[in-house]
């Protein structure tokens, strides 16, 4: 569980740096397919504790499925409560790949899972926030503790029917969500170059998207989309669109 302690303290500085995210969405005719969050954090290196850092090897590339963490901690999680239980139940899914190369100034985290349709996916970008709520304060031993973090004040929601396929960002709670905005105050310029990008790759061509800059790979089977981070953090619905395929 060390590599994902670390993980975790490493996470808790990206709003403090230029990051950028990749979702990357595959999908497959009969609906299944596979979503990624992938999070650029090469520039946490320079935030990291060097003592922590000489513990390391050169270089690291491991995989935590949390599947497996949530049944180690199984008895501790029992002790939440149960709203906190279920949020962190909806990471059983997923796994997250880390690569640290401190040699060639490389940190990268990937937060993936499979599905068997696309509406059961959640906010992935939630997720990515809530894996660090696995790892104990203290150490291995020691048991749980709610945190202060037990809601999420927006959702996406994916759709595939037919031909159609949509996402769509909605603030499940204003109250939350302008508490979220009021607490990025001050941290505009350190989010002025940070991105958030969209790469969807559809079983069949893309016949129209409802968002004019989004672009489209030579077979026209992948679409690319890109937002400013701090636009999305501050209007997630900057994000929806929806794809019409080819019959």
């Amino acid at each position: 569980m060390k590599k994902l302690r670390i993980a975790s303290a490493l996470l808790t500085g990206f709003l403090w740096i230029s990051c950028h995210f990749t979702e990357e969405i595959h999908l497959n005719e009969d609906g299944s397919g596979s979503i990624a969050l992938s999070f650029d954090g090469s520039q946490l290196l320079s935030l990291s504790d060097s003592a922590t850092v000489a513990q390391q090897p050169k270089r690291l590339d491991s995989v935590v499925r949390f599947s497996d963490v949530l049944d180690e901690k199984k008895d501790s999680i029992r002790k939440l409560p149960p709203q906190e239980q279920e949020r962190l139940e909806k990471l059983r899914p997923y796994q997250m790949r880390m690569i640290t190369d401190h040699e060639a100034g490389e940190m990268r985290f990937i937060l993936s899972r499979k599905f068997r349709n696309i509406s059961e996916v959640g906010d992935a970008f939630n997720a990515f926030q809530d894996a660090g709520a696995l790892e104990p304060a203290k150490g291995e031993n020691t048991p749980m503790e709610p945190t202060d973090q037990v809601s999420q004040s927006t959702e996406v929601v994916y759709s595939l029917k037919g031909n159609t396929f949509s996402r769509r960002g909605i603030v499940v709670d204003s109250a939350l969500h302008q508490q979220r905005i009021d607490s990025l105050k001050g941290s505009e310029s350190f989010l002025e170059e940070s991105t958030y990008k969209l790469e969807i790759h559809f079983p069949r061509r893309v016949r129209s998207a409802s968002v004019e800059d989004a672009t489209l790979s030579m077979d026209g089977k992948t679409l690319f989309y890109e937002v400013a981070f701090l636009e999305y953090l501050l209007k997630p619905e900057v994000l929806d669109l929806e794809v019409i395929l080819e019959e």
